[in-house]
């Protein structure tokens, strides 16, 4: 083993997190605890996205399998290190006067300071996306860090969304009124990623606009309404006008809660119900507290209820917009009878090929960047996918602000000419919700 390469210790979350996290160590020596093998055996079957990522990397740990993997390790590929299993240890007294209950994480824990003593002159590191194994690790003097592989570098992007400039150059804001558009070699700003929204603003005068990156102009952003919902301030009038521009295939839209980033996307895919042959509501069930679904009672439909029903209350406010009996609301029952407007858990349209549809997902924050991967490249011809979502309210225990694959999609895709970012700032809930997002 070179003496300069590092050794990384694996939990079974980072593989859960992703299968081919292995591969991303460089030239350095990758162990798997026994243990994790163990944890991973139970992940195996389900429909989740960590079953799917736990079968694909059993099957990949299949392929380089031997007796070498014990002893020698195997090597990973060129420029890589080896991979190795590492089996049982004893605990240190130390561990046993911390921890009293032979726990997985605690076999872990016992596997790495066995590392640790065995290879003094190379640092060991224990890499875990549990913050509370990172800080037992480092209680007995281990090395300990996060999965940052897929972590987002710059999370500023997300709040760059909209570009506000104040004493911009008034004859450029009559231009933008008075004709089709000014030419990206004619504007002020030369640093314009495609889709980019901006409010431009003097003493005397404003304009919304946005960067069109199709035919290189920078063109004005009107206000208009969808399906009965207007928008209320500056970010939902972007957000509206990337929702219905066909040029964009994938948007994103970030923001605290009661910005209206489901409702405004909702409204948009309702007003082009033609152009589509379905349209898709799903989001992720992250129940409370860790727990699987079974312990709640009832059937199937009583069980995922509670967690579609936020959807279905945006569905209710667009409702609400018109009459009981009114066109609108006919059509929008018919859809829903027919199929054409379809709210459901995200693991339940997993592994489906869609074509022309515009699909919505909703707290994509509590995805991982591999699961927003796997959705987006089911995207056929004609469809459009729409992700929304708050970094700063995630339920899952293993993503934050920075990992989590709403901040990563809209990282890298920035600058696409096909995708838009819009961050809604302005609660427009009601004062209450407003208030209490900011100051609780």
């Amino acid at each position: 083993m070179p003496k300069k390469s590092k050794i990384f210790i694996l939990d079974t979350n980072v593989i859960l997190h992703d299968h081919k996290c292995i591969y991303n160590f460089e030239n350095n020596d990758v162990i798997l605890p026994i243990v994790v093998l163990e944890e991973l055996d139970k992940f195996k079957k389900g429909n989740d996205q960590i079953n799917y990522q736990a079968r694909e990397f059993v099957r990949d740990l299949n392929k380089i399998s031997g007796e070498k993997l014990f002893k020698e390790g195997v090597p990973l590929g060129p420029k890589q290190g080896k991979l190795f299993v590492a089996t049982g240890k004893p605990f240190t007294q130390t561990m046993q006067d911390s921890f009293f209950e032979k726990s997985p994480d605690h076999r872990i824990l016992a596997i790495a300071l066995f590392i640790k003593e065995e290879f003094k002159t190379r640092i060991v590191t224990l890499v875990s996306k549990d913050i509370n194994l990172r800080m037992k690790a480092k209680s007995l003097g281990l090395n300990s860090e996060d999965y940052e592989t897929d972590k987002v570098k710059n999370i500023e992007v997300l709040e760059k969304g909209v570009r506000i400039y104040d004493e911009f150059d008034a004859k450029t804001i009559d231009d933008l009124y008075n004709s089709e558009g000014v030419a990206k070699e004619d504007f002020p700003i030369k640093d314009m990623p495609a889709n980019q929204y901006f409010v431009l603003r003097n003493a005397n005068k404003s304009v919304l606009a946005h960067y069109d990156p199709f035919r290189s102009l920078i063109v004005r952003v009107e206000k208009h309404s969808s399906f009965g919902i207007e928008p209320r301030n500056a970010e939902q009038t972007f957000s509206l006008d990337a929702l219905t521009n066909q040029d964009i295939k994938l948007v994103s839209l970030t923001g605290k809660a009661g910005t209206g980033k489901t409702l405004l996307a909702l409204a948009a895919a309702l007003q082009q119900n033609k152009s589509f042959k379905q349209i898709l509501l799903a989001r992720p069930i992250v129940p409370l507290a860790n727990r699987d679904l079974g312990f709640l009672p009832g059937d199937v439909n009583d069980k995922i209820g509670p967690y579609m029903q936020p959807l279905f209350d945006n569905l209710s406010v667009i409702k609400g917009s018109h009459g009981q009996k009114s066109r609108e609301n006919i059509l929008i029952e018919e859809m829903q009878r027919d199929g054409h407007l379809i709210i459901t858990p995200l693991a339940y349209i997993r592994g489906r090929s869609l074509s022309d549809v515009y699909f919505i997902v909703d707290e994509a924050q509590n995805l991982t960047p591999h699961e927003v991967k796997t959705i987006i490249t089911r995207a056929g011809e004609g469809t459009k996918i729409i992700f929304t979502g708050d970094i700063e309210q995630i339920d899952s225990p293993y993503l934050d602000k920075t990992s989590n694959g709403l901040a990563y999609l809209t990282e890298k895709m920035k600058g696409q000419d096909i995708f838009a970012h819009v961050n809604l700032v302005k609660g427009e809930r009601s004062y209450l919700a407003e208030l209490a997002s900011d100051l609780l």
